[in-house]
This record gives structure tokens, sequence and C-alpha cells, in this order.
């Protein structure tokens, strides 16, 4: 699922535009979770052994226009409720004139940013095997370095 900072450089360039053009600003992407939330989400659904990971991936594209286009095949649209239901012409070209200014490359693309996040647990089974008690190993993993050396003299 897509959160965190994802698509932060297209919500700051019409953030800016709007405070510039219209004095105050609404929400026009959609709010995304942060890490953490997914992690305690999880854990009051009852899973245990949790793990939460991350992929940035930056999407390169010619301007604010494609970036809202691709967005939009995607079927990525803004679900808030209290969304303003229009922007102003002026302000979406002032945000695309703002998104090059601030992100733009050399070559003239623009970033979009996606952070993703994959999360998993486990809920344990009575049929399962339970882990062993922390610090309850018999083998140091120090030793794991030294395994290559009792294997040579075992086959000598």
């Amino acid at each position: 699922m897509f959160g965190g900072d994802t698509l932060y450089e297209l919500r700051c360039s019409l953030q800016l535009a709007e405070l510039e053009r219209e004095g105050g600003f609404a929400p026009h992407v959609s709010p995304f979770t942060a890490v953490s939330d997914l992690g305690h989400l999880l854990s009051r659904a009852g899973f245990n052994t949790l793990t939460v990971d991350t992929d940035e991936i930056q999407v390169n594209s010619p301007g604010l226009f494609e970036v809202m286009e691709d967005l939009q095949g995607m079927g990525e649209s803004n679900c808030s409720w209290n969304r303003k239901p229009l922007l102003h012409r002026d302000t979406v070209l002032a945000a695309a004139a703002i998104y090059q200014e601030r992100y733009g490359h050399s070559d003239g693309s623009v970033p979009a940013t996606f952070q993703i996040f994959y999360m998993i647990g486990w809920k344990f089974h009575e049929s399962q095997a339970r882990p062993a008690q922390r610090g309850s190993a018999t083998v140091s993993f120090g030793d794991l370095a030294k395994i290559d050396g009792l294997l040579s003299r075992g086959k000598k």
C-alpha cells in the first residue's frame, strides 16, 4: 500500500501554489498512513511477530499534468470527504511551475516518489511450534565463523 511520503513533490507544489494564489490550501492528494500506524493496527488486530517493510520508488514524468494523468489512470484519486471540488486553472499552472522549479531534473522531467509499505503478521495456532525463549540458544553466532575450520578438520 502507498504510505508515508508518497507524492510529497506533488503535495508540496499544490499547497504552495494554492497558498500563494488563494490564501490557503486544501488537501488535493489523499492522506497516507505512517509506518508506525500500520504496526499498531496489526497489533490491535491480534497479530504478533510483525514485520513492516518499505520501498521507495521514484518515477520520472515530463511534468505535473502527466503525473496527475498517470495517477488518474492508476485509479488514485483524492478520497477525502472534505476536499475542495476543484482547482483553479491559474493555481494548477502555478503548481506545475513550482513542481518544475523545485524538483525538476536537468532533462526537464519531474520525479514522483512513491513509498510502498509491505506488512506481515502472524497469529500463532496451538498446532504450530513456538519460538524458543530469548537467550536459550546453545550455540553462539560468534562460533559460526569457526565452522569452516571445524568442517575442514573433519574431512582430513
